[in-house]
């Protein structure tokens, strides 16, 4: 077997580190337990600091209940709350509307989940514009959507316009997106949203404009974003007339807007093709002497956000300008590094970073997407008190670093506000730190603290500027991070919530939290999201100390030798030997494979006939402990598995991951509904063919010997044809998990070989994944077939 050093591509790139950006790395993988007693002792205040901070949050609570002046978000958040149907309706449709293509499915989603919520309960009753516009709209596609049940005239002209046009219930949801818009959003275009600034920068409020738009799923959506932001700057700089950044509006820029495929596995790609674009726009910001701040996103897009981030930093064209920003989440484990790192780099690139710390909008998503990929830890705290806790540490370290970092502390809880107020000390002057609200939701808040007479500080508004078609998945993220119970936005208008508790110190309610520092207990951790049964653990490919030693276990699968050939009794044949190669590559060989012979199939299928007696009655306790110990030799190989599965399969390394666990889950899965089925005994088969597909080599291949072997049947197991390596590796592995030689035998070969084996006079069932041409083949042969007992030979296809 040969290979060259060209054929390691698929081995990821690995960045060189630093001590901080190591310690980023390595807090995303802590528990939260170990996490929150420095971030305790970071967030404690003097008693009489923490009195002052009570005393303010309680004067801004007051003030805010007296005006009884909700913002559009607020009012939202408070009549769809996601403890009501209705709020979950909308968000499911929100979530979802944008990613379908078509108006018919889309109207039948809409159908779906609007046609049953009382949106007219919403109605009337002094609700705030805001709420009245998002129930009028929803109420009137509603009833279109569910007008079978009415009855009167009215009914009828509901079913007439339904009937005459079905799209008229997608108008109806854009008509509600439309004048919800007109809230939420602060203009359709940058030139209307800096008219309707006037009014607020007039009372003394700055702004930082968002152009909506979500991820950019392709080259022309990133285009488009990209020119959207060049406008906008063009547009904030002549408004800004060289007030600064301090005083004068900025822009904030979504990363994933400006390249489709914004993510660790494209570095490279990144930093040819966003790169030049992220430059241009920030010298363009430069030029005007405008903040040009780069939101925060997914907790597995930080690194490669800090890697732009620096490049900026340090390129001269954009030196003595300190309207460089970046976003920090508060409910990120690495925050508090992430701070130590950004004030190196100012100190690096002399210069002032301006940081804009928010307490997070990707919570659900990154609870999900930790766990479905079964990574050890969660990079977010589960705690909501544990964020708020976070969040102060976080300040207290941005306030001890105004030399290099300008604080933009950005949230809606007037606890934080206070505590925030009172940490950064009486003395104040214009570019020392500031606030920052979401436009339609925080105004309220900072009307009490903006100005003379107030806390005279200053707060900018973060302004969504979009067409009302790019409002839903903002709007869902906004309601998503502000609609749960817990949170301060939720809980101001709820009269049974006294003041007393909404200006409680977070870190009291963390101390009380026992054990301390515990994460939430509803919260499974990802290996325990399955009860009883150990899920899966996968690869972090966003983590540089995972892939790291990925690379290197992937570089020595390289080296090694692998070989497939029939694993049954030697019967002296001589075999001959084919190469196996890279189907995305064929100069790359991955190894070397013997397929059996027409007689090999014959006496296989003898000695599992007279094997599988023996094995079936063995207790299923024991056949249960031997796939339950495959699981784990297979995640203990997994590295090495990966590297052979990539170049033999031509899968991706996160499929190929993906691979692994689906194989190590089939063995769990089987393991438990064995023993929780079989406890009374079953009839088991006898031998038993498998026959598994070329693209789930190891996963389907492990998952049919898997359910045929734990039932008490032996196997008779034939891979695809392109696939005889993973699948020789994973006979091995359950070979060495307990499953004797004769009851588990394995035959790589072409479809002579499959033929043979079901055709085989001792063939008690065949379990086969392919297609349904052949399926039908073996339909056929096996109709000519009974079993001793007079029955038909089972057949189980999945085509």
């Amino acid at each position: 077997m040969s290979t060259t050093g060209s054929f390691a591509a698929f081995v990821p790139f690995v960045r060189e580190t630093t001590p901080l950006r190591q310690a980023i790395a390595a807090a995303c993988r802590r528990a939260e337990v170990d996490c929150i007693p420095a971030l305790l002792e970071a967030a404690s205040l003097p008693e009489a600091m923490a009195e002052a901070v009570r005393e303010t949050a309680g004067h801004l609570i007051t003030a805010l209940r007296a005006n009884r002046k909700r913002g559009g978000i607020e009012g939202v958040v408070q009549e769809y709350s996601l403890a009501s149907g209705e709020g979950v309706a909308l968000m499911c449709l929100a979530e979802a509307l944008l990613r379908i293509p078509d108006g018919a499915t889309r109207d039948a989603l809409i159908r779906d989940k609007i046609a049953g919520g009382d949106w007219g309960a919403h109605l009337g009753n002094g609700r705030p514009l805001s709420v009245n516009a998002a129930a009028w709209g929803l109420a009137v596609t509603g009833k279109l959507a569910d007008s079978a049940g009415d009855a009167g005239g009215g009914a009828a002209l509901t079913r007439l316009l339904a009937r005459a046009s079905q799209p008229v219930i997608r108008k109806g949801v854009e008509l509600a997106m439309r004048m919800m818009g007109q809230r939420f959003v602060t203009g359709e275009t940058i030139g209307q949203a800096l008219r309707r600034s006037r009014a607020m920068e007039a009372r003394g409020f700055c702004y930082s404009y968002d152009m909506l738009g979500e991820a950019a799923t392709s080259a022309a959506d990133a285009q488009r974003y990209c020119a959207d932001y060049e406008r906008a700057i063009h547009a904030i700089g002549k408004a800004a007339a060289g007030s600064g950044i301090y005083a004068g509006p900025g822009i904030s820029i979504k990363l994933s807007a400006l390249h489709p495929r914004y993510a660790r596995a494209q570095a490279a790609r990144v930093m040819d093709e966003l790169l030049p674009r992220l430059r241009h726009l920030a010298r363009l910001a430069r030029g005007y002497d405008i903040g040009f701040n780069i939101d925060a996103e997914e907790a597995d897009r930080l690194e490669l956000s800090l890697d732009l981030l620096e490049v900026l930093a340090l390129d001269p064209e954009l030196s003595a300008w300190n309207g460089l920003g970046f976003a920090v989440q508060a409910y990120g484990k690495r925050c508090p590094h992430v701070i130590d790192w950004l004030a190196d780099l100012a100190a690096r690139a002399n210069r002032r970073i301006m940081v804009r710390l928010v307490k997070g909008a990707y919570w659900d998503s990154e609870i999900r997407h930790a766990q479905a990929e079964g990574l050890t830890d969660f990079p977010v705290f589960t705690r909501k008190v544990h964020t708020d806790v976070s969040y102060i540490a976080c300040a207290s370290k941005l306030l001890a670093r105004r030399d290099l970092l300008f604080p933009q502390f950005a949230t809606h809880n007037a606890q934080t506000l206070a505590t925030v107020y009172h940490m950064a000390g009486p003395d104040f002057a214009t570019g020392d730190y500031e606030f920052q609200c979401l436009h339609g939701m925080g105004e309220p808040l900072y009307e009490e603290v903006v100005g003379a007479g107030k806390l005279n500080r200053p707060c900018r508004i973060y302004a969504p500027v979009g067409m009302h078609q790019t409002l839903l998945a903002y709007l869902v993220r906004r309601l998503l991070e502000n609609g749960a119970n817990s949170s301060f936005v939720h809980r101001i208008w709820d009269a049974g919530v006294s003041i007393d508790e909404l200006a409680l110190d977070p870190v009291e309610q963390s101390r009380a939290i026992v054990p301390l520092g515990s994460a939430h207990p509803e919260v499974a951790l990802p290996r325990d999201i399955l009860g009883a049964r150990i899920n899966s653990p996968g690869v972090d490919l966003a983590d540089e100390t995972a892939l790291g030693a990925l690379a290197g276990k992937l570089r020595a699968s390289l080296r090694q030798t692998w070989r497939a050939s029939a694993m049954i009794d030697n019967l002296g044949i001589e075999r001959s030997w084919r190469k196996v190669t890279n189907p995305a590559d064929r100069r790359d060989v991955v190894g070397e494979v013997a397929h059996a012979l027409d007689r090999d199939a014959a006496y296989a299928a003898r000695k599992a006939a007279s094997a599988w007696p023996a094995w079936a009655a063995e207790p299923v306790e024991s056949r249960a402990a031997s796939l339950e110990r495959a699981a784990d030799l297979l995640e203990a190989r997994m590295e090495a598995l990966l590297g052979l599965i990539v170049r033999e399969s031509g899968k991706s390394v996160p499929n190929a991951v993906s691979e692994v666990r689906e194989a190590v889950d089939f063995l769990r899965y089987y393991a438990a509904e064995a023993r929780r089925t079989l406890a009374d005994g079953a009839a088991p088969l006898g031998a038993v063919v498998c026959i598994s597909p070329w693209n789930f080599p190891l996963a389907i291949f492990t998952g049919q010997i898997a359910a045929a072997l734990v039932t008490g049947n032996a196997v008779l197991a034939k891979p695809a044809e392109e696939t005889p390596l993973i699948a020789a590796e994973s006979v091995r592995i359950l070979h060495e998990a307990g499953v004797p030689p004769e009851v588990l035998q394995f035959l790589p070969g072409d479809g002579t070989i499959g033929a043979a084996l079901v055709a085989a006079p001792e063939t008690a069932g065949v379990l086969f994944t392919g297609s349904t041409e052949v399926a039908k083949l073996i339909q056929r042969e096996l109709a000519g077939h009974i079993s001793p007992h007079g029955a038909p030979i089972p057949l189980i296809a999945e085509t």
